[in-house]
């Protein structure tokens, strides 16, 4: 095992999912012991400012300096390369990682480079409407020649409303009407479906969407696992054979 770097995660965006990525570093790092898991510092802070009330022009409380504050306590505490899962934030990632010292992984990036090494052509996104509006995956899955699209208006407020009325206020969320939007994407040719929000990911933990799905916190959650140093264990198989093939692990775990 490489030296192990310390990762902190700049959480609380929201904190269900926070939660959830905590757990799943933990549960897919390969470890005999205490001692082999992720060395991790945590931040939470629940009151950074809404990221798509933002995007969307409904409030005038700019999250960006209140998360690189939290990046800079981060460092400041011993973390040596950063993690923010959730995809909203990242519209503002450029301002993040310009003013961090250290690395700051990119669930965007990554998730596409992902889509990319599986071969896709067509693929749907699935995401707050914050992240829709900015055109974080559109802009570079287009870029990699992968065709983009999304749900329609209607469609995305069904969406947001499993998001925000349903996972963030911890109540059971209207699978079926999840699943008609997604065989909608799927009926226009989607390959597979990024679930870009992880509060979205969550469903897919609580629900087993199935393989059609791509599950943006984990791509961030295997990068981050071999970005510091440990294994990887217990993902689906072709996300351990993209992290092999991009030279993230060379051992079959």
């Amino acid at each position: 095992m490489k030296n192990k770097k310390v990762l902190g995660v700049l959480g609380g965006l929201g904190p269900m999912s926070s939660v959830y990525f905590y757990e799943t570093l933990t549960s897919h790092t390969k470890a005999d012991c205490d001692q082999q898991h992720l060395n991790i510092l945590l931040s939470s802070r629940a009151d950074i400012p809404d990221r798509t009330a933002f995007i969307l022009g409904k409030s005038d409380s700019n999250p960006l300096d209140a998360m690189r504050r939290e990046v800079e306590k981060l460092v400041a505490a011993g973390a040596e390369i950063v993690a923010i899962p959730c995809n909203t934030a990242h519209y503002f990632y450029e301002g993040i990682s310009k003013s961090s010292s250290v690395p700051v992984l990119n669930i965007i990036e990554e998730t596409v480079s992902f889509c990319k090494y599986l071969g896709l052509s067509k693929v749907g996104v699935l995401a707050t409407e914050g992240t829709v509006l900015s055109g974080a995956y559109k802009n570079v899955l287009e870029r990699e020649g992968i065709e983009y699209t999304t749900c329609s208006e209607d469609e995305q407020r069904i969406i947001s409303d499993i998001i925000y009325g349903a996972v963030k206020q911890g109540k059971e969320p209207d699978l079926d009407r999840f699943l008609q939007v997604a065989d909608t994407l799927t009926a226009h040719g989607c390959e597979r479906i990024i679930l870009g929000c992880t509060e979205l990911s969550l469903l897919k933990r609580n629900c087993r969407l199935g393989i059609r799905f791509i599950d943006s916190l984990d791509v961030l959650s295997i990068r981050a696992i071999t970005e510091c140093g440990a294994l990887p264990q217990t993902f689906d198989d072709e996300l351990i054979k993209f992290a092999e093939k991009k030279g993230m692990i060379n051992v079959c775990c």
